[in-house]
């Protein structure tokens, strides 16, 4: 199974226990109408737990959504679910959310609205194009895709190279002289997993791994590439 998450990082370092007491037993009810039915929509953040230098939950949110039955609309709640993941690292807290870019993007911002009572508390991560080349160059045969960006050529957004041995291409080196790598398929080295790597931290394994392997090949491989 495909899984995909995203790494954020506090912009101010507090202590996990003040993050944990912010956090635990968060809930928060909404009753939302639906002639002629009512139904009350739940969110709240479970499975808290702190040890260590790490904070593990999950984030649950119901929506109304309607499915067709029989040639009606029928609403239903439907569950969303984000497990995160507080990690120390150095003098910097990183914030791992397990879940699609912009599913992420949203825990993350509801997240720092109750921590720092507002948004921007939580900003996204980010690799530096010369960190995600030298990625890249030091294993090259295990590169699969790369995808260029801020490229100078008028009317060119994007560039992107396909198959193996990339670092040895002309055009490798030509695209580099016209833009910077934004995004990587390559196996890794470590670990052996498929994983798609962009500068601002989204995090696609391919392989099949579960939630809390996830995470720590996060902490172990893409945590050393982030700036701080």
């Amino acid at each position: 199974m495909v899984v995909a998450g995203k790494i954020f990082k506090l912009r101010e370092a507090i202590p996990l226990r003040t993050i944990t007491a912010k956090l635990l037993d968060y809930k928060v009810e909404e009753t939302v109408e639906e002639p002629p039915q009512e139904f009350t929509l739940l969110t709240e953040i479970v499975n808290l737990d702190l040890v260590g230098d790490r904070i593990r939950g999950l984030y649950t949110k119901d929506i109304l959504i309607k499915i067709s039955r029989r040639g009606e609309e029928v609403p239903i709640v439907k569950t969303l679910e984000a497990p995160f993941t507080f990690t120390v690292r150095g003098n910097n807290i990183l914030l791992t959310i397990i879940g699609k870019k912009n599913w992420a993007n949203y825990v993350a911002n509801e997240l720092s609205k109750i921590i720092f009572i507002s948004v921007g508390g939580i900003v996204e991560a980010r690799i530096s194009p010369e960190t995600l080349r030298q990625y890249h160059e030091e294993n090259p045969e295990g590169t699969k895709v790369i995808f260029f960006d801020n490229v100078d050529i008028p009317n060119i957004d994007k560039l992107s190279l396909y198959g193996p041995d990339l670092k040895n291409t002309m055009l490798y080196s030509e695209y580099l002289s016209h833009g910077s790598i934004w995004y990587i398929v390559a196996t890794s080295k470590k670990h052996g997993y498929v994983v798609g790597i962009t500068r601002n931290c989204v995090i696609t394994v391919f392989s099949k791994i579960d939630e809390y392997s996830f995470f720590r090949f996060v902490e172990d491989e893409i945590f050393p590439l982030i700036e701080v």
